[in-house]
């Protein structure tokens, strides 16, 4: 009896902590959302289709087709103490991989790589498939510069987490090999890929 009277009291205390959890806001119009489910935990990300709508139109194709299911979180770039971005997705593997979407540079659609946001890898505009990356910090370099002399086209930022960035800092903060990846790439592979479970739009 006392037993009971204790586990109803622990009960009745730690209730009002799950009451207190505040749903997220819907999605702004003109966004679409998604859960990327990860093996820490999920990262929810508002889709900019009315700023970038090839750029959310091409990630929505491998989202429908489940092509990010099984796939994972591989890269973590530090940059400084607190940026850097973490890179997932189908990494080009040919069984997953649709054409390429033509770049949307963020000079034409008004996003940012500031703190959260999403983009889409590549390697110069016009090769954009079905990997990714999220921005931890700020990091301006990323977007398109028409006065550089390289590198002016930048990266095509699509959306931003709405929730679970403490999952991507975890990412960013996750052991990398020395020696794994390509020289653009040493020191940022992941010892231990983190799993994206499945990516899914959000209803509602």
């Amino acid at each position: 009896m006392i037993r009971a009277a204790l586990l109803s009291l622990l009960l009745l205390f730690a209730a009002p902590a799950f009451a207190q959890t505040t749903p997220l806001a819907p999605p702004a119009a003109g966004t679409v959302r998604v859960a990327i489910v990860t093996a820490l935990g999920p990262i929810t990300v508002d889709l900019a289709r009315d700023k970038a709508p090839k750029t959310v139109a091409n990630f929505l194709r491998y989202v429908d087709a489940k092509r990010f299911d099984n796939t994972g979180f591989y890269r973590a770039m530090k940059l400084g103490e607190s940026a850097g971005l973490v890179q997932g997705g189908v990494k080009n593997r040919t069984d997953l991989i649709f054409p390429p979407v033509a770049h949307e540079p963020t000079s034409q659609t008004g996003l940012t790589h500031d703190d959260g946001a999403i983009s889409l890898a590549s390697a110069g505009p016009g090769t954009g498939r079905g990997d990714f990356f999220i921005v931890v910090g700020s990091v301006p370099t990323l977007d398109a510069n028409p006065a550089a002399k390289s590198d002016k086209a930048g990266y095509a930022a699509f959306g931003h987490v709405v929730e679970g960035m403490d999952i991507v800092r975890q990412i960013l903060a996750a052991p990398v090999s020395p020696t794994a990846g390509g020289a653009a790439m040493r020191g940022q592979i992941l010892k231990a890929p983190v799993k994206i479970v499945s990516v899914r739009r959000v209803k509602g």
